[in-house]
């Protein structure tokens, strides 16, 4: 007797999948680098609850974090990495193939 195959959902990377820091991800997938308001705004986050997700996508290599200055007003930017990339398109394969799973079990029970 063969052992099953492991559910796909059992693959989604803790570090990645949990919402805010998908949104992060994501976010900075399509615009490649955002200073810390324009996230904070966008995602409707506290600077602390903002400050400990990208530092825990930091800790992971998922996102760089650089400071500076704009004009005379310190400015905190993130970035995401090349293993940033590739984790955010490892949970969204994951993602399509559940999305698909799930289509497939309902296209059945029509």
């Amino acid at each position: 007797m063969t052992d099953p195959v492991p559910h796909p959902a059992l693959e989604l990377d803790e570090w990645v999948h949990q919402k805010t820091r998908l949104a992060l991800l994501t976010v900075l997938d399509e615009a490649g680098r955002a200073d810390f308001p324009y996230l904070k705004r966008l995602l409707g986050l506290s600077d602390g609850n903002l400050g400990r997700h990208l530092g825990a996508l930091a800790a992971q290599s998922f996102v760089e974090i650089a400071k500076g200055h704009e004009g005379r007003r310190p400015r905190t930017w993130a970035a995401i990495t090349p293993a940033g990339r590739a984790a955010l398109g490892a949970e969204m394969a994951i993602l399509a193939e559940l999305l698909e799973r799930f289509n497939s079990s309902r296209d059945g029970k029509k």
